[in-house]
């Protein structure tokens, strides 16, 4: 089984912690919305790019852990990939945490299988996390926002309220009230501005109006390309 180590900061109304934590699963969840014409609208989004409809609504989509990284740049390869802001949940020592991360996601690949799509791709996450319990109250006022290239073209934006509650997701895939220790869960996106497309940098963040505060996080997607034949690589 694959892992991965990661060092995060975990913030609670009690405190803040710098610790190192290990993800040993790691999940992405599709079409999640709390809105089933929202959510009809995103698929009629992807179909447009030759993404076929799921099966069933929400959708779990198992990847590696090791696809989970703070880096500030990943690879991808070609020029048809692009992120997509989500809240993300785990599970650590027995409390449920809140960040924020890229669903970042290869649109070539996805036009023919959904979870290959996710998996073919690194998921950059914030490194700082807010404790679940501490928003709970006043979860609906949350905001997802990102942003594309260098100028900050605004790509997303809304309340969490557009997607499915934690509770609600982690019920559907887990058929139990928590996660299991060591997962982390990315739980879906908002639709696009202006249509999915690339954009580097990418930049996303969530926001807690009430307790005035933000997690925010930028990453550089660097394309990689052949610029030889084969036979003449080194």
């Amino acid at each position: 089984m694959s892992e991965c180590r990661l060092i995060l900061t975990l913030e609670a109304t009690t405190g803040v912690i710098r610790r190192g934590v290990t993800i040993v699963h790691a999940v992405v969840a599709g079409w999640t919305g709390r809105d089933a014409n929202a959510v009809q609208r995103h698929i009629e989004e992807l179909e447009e790019l030759g993404v076929r409809r799921p099966l069933s609504v929400p959708a779990f989509y198992r990847i590696s852990a090791t696809r989970i990284t703070l880096a500030e740049s990943i690879e991808v390869l070609g020029a048809n990939s692009s992120g997509e802001v989500e809240f993300v949940l785990t599970q650590l020592a027995g409390e449920l945490w809140l960040g924020v991360g890229s669903d970042h996601t290869d649109r070539t690949v996805e036009a023919y299988d959904v979870g290959v799509s996710k998996q073919i791709c690194d998921k950059p996450i914030a490194p700082h996390f807010w404790r679940f319990a501490d928003v709970a109250a006043h979860w609906d006022s949350l905001v997802l926002r990102s942003y594309i290239g260098k100028e900050r073209v605004e790509y997303q934006t809304g309340s969490v309220a557009a997607i499915s509650e934690p509770q609600t997701l982690v019920a559907a895939y887990r058929g139990a009230a928590h996660l299991a220790e060591g997962t982390l869960m990315f739980c879906g996106t908002l639709p696009a501005l202006g249509g999915v497309r690339p954009g580097s940098p990418f930049a996303f963040e969530i926001e807690d109006p009430v307790l005035r505060r933000k997690i925010q996080h930028e990453y550089r997607v660097d394309a990689l390309k052949c610029t030889r034949a084969i036979g003449e690589l080194p």
